[in-house]
């Protein structure tokens, strides 16, 4: 898609979110999960799952003629939600749920289901405030052990198949696995979020984006135990803008090209974005394998490091415990990969990293006002000293302020 049409992208996106909560905050046929059997009050002990699922029910299949229906959670309330599957298409539209205030707890211990909350084949959704707690320590602390019977890691909130869809002021804390997951769906708008879990949590990313396009996360705090955003393959047209990140493991592209399906990962803009101790910054990680591939079309733009190990990081020879690792290299294409006024401290004395596939070198990589600076543990900030920069196979220019100095070949 043209940087234009990826531009109008975004702003549809943005304009979606304003209309859908101008509509669930306008006269509507409202379902509220209380009156089909939901209890709120005792803690979190009942489960409500199947009051959700008829609330929901009830407001997709309304009259499409009518009002806009909007599901109500009531605020105040804890939730017990084993698991739900809300699934479109709806008679009624557009269909609002509102959570502002109310809190969904999933079950301990961990019930080892994959999907927790699940919309579905739905179009004109909007999903308003609300705090979804996937209490998953006790998953955590099994997989820490390294325990044979640990059940698969839950994900929180799934968005599959779908379109239009906004998700505005939503709390996820302590997901088992990846605590929002969008995937073959388009349009989708995640504003204003806050994504929480302890560095040490595994595999918790915070956004996980999969074979969508047109999807918009602005004005979002994540802190989890890897990826804040990841994107992997068939992601398209995607807006990352005004992500505060950390702790995690960065703003990832990838890893990509573990198995033989061809993927494609185009038009990525991440900026405004600040992160703070985070295991890597920027990074773009694909398997050191001969699948093919590309990414392409990738802007990252004011963007402010402190503290982040591998701020700027292309890893192509990505093989984790350097076992049976192929020679050739990786089969991705990496092109049209732009860094601009990016600053800050690095956690490690390398700062940029573009560490190319051999078979497939890196393309047009441009770098402008990049500016990062190394401070070692425990250092104060008047102690930073230069930065170092790794290339290997990688092509590309360097404008403006470049610290530390480019090593990119045209």
């Amino acid at each position: 898609m043209p940087r234009r049409a990826h531009a109008h992208a975004a702003v549809a996106a943005h304009l979606l979110v304003s209309a859908f909560v101008a509509a669930a905050a306008a006269a509507a046929a409202t379902y509220n999960v209380i009156d089909y059997g939901a209890v709120g009050d005792d803690g979190g002990v009942t489960d409500s799952a199947r009051a959700f699922e008829a609330a929901w029910a009830a407001a997709c299949a309304g009259d499409a003629a009518a009002a806009a229906a909007t599901v109500v959670v009531p605020a105040g309330g804890v939730y017990l939600v084993s698991r739900a599957r809300f699934a479109g298409p709806c008679r009624s539209g557009a269909v609002a749920v509102n959570m502002t205030g109310a809190t969904v707890v999933a079950p301990v211990p961990y019930a080892g289901v994959q999907l927790w909350i699940v919309f579905q084949d739905v179009d004109g959704v909007s999903v308003a405030g609300g705090t979804l707690d996937g209490r998953g320590r006790a998953l955590w602390a099994c997989r820490r052990a390294r325990r044979p019977d640990c059940p698969p890691a839950t994900r929180s909130l799934t968005i599959y198949r779908s379109r239009n869809v906004a998700v505005r002021g939503l709390t996820s804390r302590d997901s088992a696995g990846i605590h929002i997951t969008v995937q073959a769906s388009a349009g989708v708008a995640i504003v204003d979020t806050v994504v929480s879990a302890p560095g040490r949590s595994p595999n918790t990313d915070g956004i996980h984006i999969k074979q969508s396009t047109g999807v918009t996360v602005r004005n979002a705090v994540i802190g989890t135990g890897d990826d804040c955003v990841s994107m992997v393959e068939g992601s398209s047209d995607v807006l990352i803008e005004a992500v505060t990140c950390g702790p995690g493991h960065g703003i990832s592209i990838g890893s990509l090209g573990d198995t033989p399906e061809q993927v494609a990962v185009r038009n990525i803009t991440v900026k405004g974005s600040a992160l703070a101790g985070t295991t890597n910054g920027l990074r773009i990680k694909t398997w050191a394998k001969a699948n093919a591939g590309a990414v392409a079309g990738v802007s990252f733009s004011g963007v402010v490091m402190r503290n982040v190990s591998n701020p700027i990081i292309v890893d192509q020879n990505y093989c984790p415990g350097n076992a049976s690792c192929p020679t050739e290299g990786s089969g991705i294409e990496i092109s049209g990969v732009s860094y601009t006024d990016i600053e800050g401290t690095s956690a490690t004395a390398t700062a940029v990293r573009f560490d190319c596939s051999p078979s497939r070198p890196c393309a047009g990589i441009a770098m402008r006002d990049v500016r990062l600076r190394y401070q070692p543990p425990a250092a104060a900030a008047a102690e930073e000293q230069p930065a170092a920069s790794f290339c290997r196979n990688a092509h590309g220019v360097a404008f403006g302020d470049v610290d530390p100095p480019s090593c990119l070949t045209e």
